[in-house]
């Protein structure tokens, strides 16, 4: 069974793995991060803070120098392996690049800082990850942080004291964060930079661990007794005395093995430390933590477990809306295409029929468009006095109409009837424009189809191709509807004008049988009779152009809007349909992440509840 801190130690890869961890968009992941607990090294410059960290992983992989060497936060997670397996480190940036070389190890790390601060003095608080697994350490998370300073040195701002302090305070006032404070031995523990900022932080000392360090640089005749147990400031921790390698042992590339044997040996025959000699060095330092970290997860386990569970249900939601992953067989691929036509299909017919807003804009060109269109064409112009005497008198050619002007009448009418084209075609291409509209809306709306750019685009140009059919068939039969009305005219409406005209002359003036038939008069009647006509059909034609064209065009395009592509489709070759499901490369990588998220999550939730269960 993995350790606890093992687990933690793949949780906190996960919130890093997408470089989301501190992102202001990623509160649940951030919260998870800050649940977590972790042990952050401060101490202030040349302290022995680096010394401190090699002795506890056994290796020299840290840089050195003279003043910041630490510019960037180090996240450091040592995982303890089983049996004999050669150790190696891992960075986080370099996934799946196992390092067997520290001095590589060292390297990069520096190459890693310059390539955010440059090769300068300024810092970031950036952090690099480092896993080392190795037989020869505990289970253990350590966070480096860049040495306090109180004076900028050239190259550095002015601020760089500030800045430092506040990254250090970024972390250690956490309530999870464990402080391992390094102060060296051979100077004031009053004026000790990690003690003073932790007692800031952490009055009571709940969360501190005092590290002394150059216990063996101390002036003859004094000792840190005082300090170690716990007299001059005391800790709710007992403190640990460490020595490091001497710089002339570092300049030898003295082996950590050799230099923790060493260590073990000078508190062992030290006659002022002798008796704390199996709670000082580096070795107990790191058990001691090791221990400590471990039952502060365990006593947090249910939290944890909670905000684990949490950032699952938001990745698998997140999963399902940005899609899952595609399969590779030409019938798989072949379903998912019409799963996600269907999508489509589904989204439009909302617009269509309500659910979604638009469909209404095809009711407004009906009941505004086209009436207003209808009341805007010429016939006053048409039916003016003289343009039907005109008419009248070029219909009845040589020869005079005897009783009433039949041809005169018709010709009036006919060229009447095809200023109706007009509105009648602006219909059918107004509500075109709409459907269009609405497959654009509809492409856009359909979550499903955001991760296909390429099918997107044959969908489109498919609805568009039949959205074109559908108005040419919608426009022949609105003109025909125009043409049948003329014709064929009415019968009955003119039966009946003769009699209405001789009763009404009767009942008025009998003499008016006489009125010359060619007068004024006589025109301006048979004006009014085609404008009562026309007025007819214009009714009638303003509920025809509806029906035809929603039957044709709104009808079809409910119906059969991808009919054709379905059939297209279903002649594709498998590489054809992969092509349709190109997703975009963003996308893809996204989905890669979170699948890598979710499962070093899922792994370490089961691995909790198993120890819950051990428990």
């Amino acid at each position: 069974m993995e350790s606890l801190i093992g687990l933690v130690n793949r949780i906190q890869q996960a919130c890093t793995v997408l470089g989301d961890y501190g992102a202001a968009d990623n509160n649940t992941f951030s919260s998870l991060w800050e649940s977590l607990p972790s042990v952050a090294v401060v101490g202030g410059q040349s302290s022995g803070k680096s010394s401190v960290l090699e002795s506890i992983v056994g290796r020299d992989f840290l840089p050195r120098g003279s003043g910041i060497v630490t510019r960037r936060p180090l996240v450091l997670q040592l995982h303890k392996i089983e049996g004999e397996a050669k150790e190696y480190a891992e960075f986080l940036h370099m996934p799946r690049r196992k390092l067997t070389d520290y001095a590589l190890v060292r390297k990069e790390i520096q190459d890693e800082t310059d390539r955010v601060t440059g090769r300068t003095k300024q810092i970031s608080p950036v952090p690099i990850h480092l896993s080392i697994y190795s037989p020869h350490v505990v289970n253990l998370t350590l966070i480096d942080l860049p040495g306090l300073t109180k004076v900028a040195v050239e190259g550095q701002p002015e601020t760089i004291a500030e800045d430092i302090e506040n990254m250090v305070r970024s972390y250690v006032e956490k309530p999870n964060c464990i402080i391992l404070a390094i102060s060296p031995a051979n100077q004031d523990i009053a004026t000790s930079d990690a003690i003073k900022i932790s007692r800031e932080v952490d009055p009571s000392g709940e969360r501190t661990f005092g590290v002394l360090t150059k216990l063996d640089l101390m002036d003859k005749g004094t000792n840190a007794l005082d300090v170690l147990e716990g007299r001059s400031y005391r800790l709710q921790h007992p403190w640990v005395g460490i020595v490091n390698r001497s710089q002339a042992d570092i300049n030898k590339n003295v082996d950590m093995i050799v230099a923790r044997r060493k260590e073990r040996e000078y508190f062992a025959t030290s006659p002022d430390y002798g008796h704390l000699a199996n709670k000082m060095g580096s070795e107990y330092l790191a058990r001691l933590l090791s221990q400590h970290l471990e039952s502060v997860i365990r006593a947090r386990i249910p939290s944890i477990t909670s905000l684990i569970n949490k950032t699952i249900e938001e990745l698998e939601s997140e999963m399902d809306h940005i899609g899952r992953p595609i399969a590779v067989d030409a019938g798989a691929q072949l379903y998912t295409i019409l799963e996600l036509c269907r999508a489509f299909d589904r989204v439009f017919k909302e617009h269509l029929d309500g659910g979604r807003p638009g469909g209404d804009r095809i009711y407004n060109v009906f009941d505004n468009q086209l009436p207003a269109a209808l009341r805007k064409l010429p016939f006053d112009r048409h039916l003016a006095l003289q343009n039907v005497r005109k008419v009248v008198s070029e219909a009845d050619g040589y020869q005079p109409h005897l009783i009433a002007p039949e041809q005169g009448y018709r010709r009036l009418i006919e060229g009447a009837l095809g200023y109706f084209r007009g509105p009648a075609e602006a219909s059918v291409d107004a509500v075109h424009f709409v459907l269009k509209e609405l497959v654009r809306k509809s492409i856009a709306e359909t979550q499903e189809l955001k991760r296909f750019p390429s099918l997107q685009a044959e969908i489109s140009a498919a609805t568009n191709e039949a959205l074109e059919r559908f108005r040419e068939e919608s426009k022949k039969t609105a003109i025909r509807l125009v043409d049948m009305e003329a014709s064929y005219l009415t019968v009955e409406f003119f039966r009946k004008l003769p009699q209405e005209m001789e009763k009404a002359g009767n009942a008025a003036n009998p003499a008016a049988q006489n009125v010359d038939r060619y007068g004024e008069g006589h025109y301006r009647r048979i004006g009014s009779n085609v404008s009562s006509y026309i007025g007819l059909v214009s009714d009638t034609l303003r509920n025809t152009i509806p029906k035809a064209v929603v039957y044709c065009q709104v009808r079809e395009a409910k119906m059969s809007l991808l009919n054709h592509f379905y059939t297209q489709i279903g002649k594709k070759e498998a590489k054809q349909l992969s092509q349709l499901l190109d997703e975009d490369p963003a996308l893809m990588e996204r989905r890669q992440q979170l699948a890598k998220r979710l499962e070093l999550y899922k792994a370490a939730r089961d691995e909790i509840d198993s120890v819950s269960w051990a428990r």
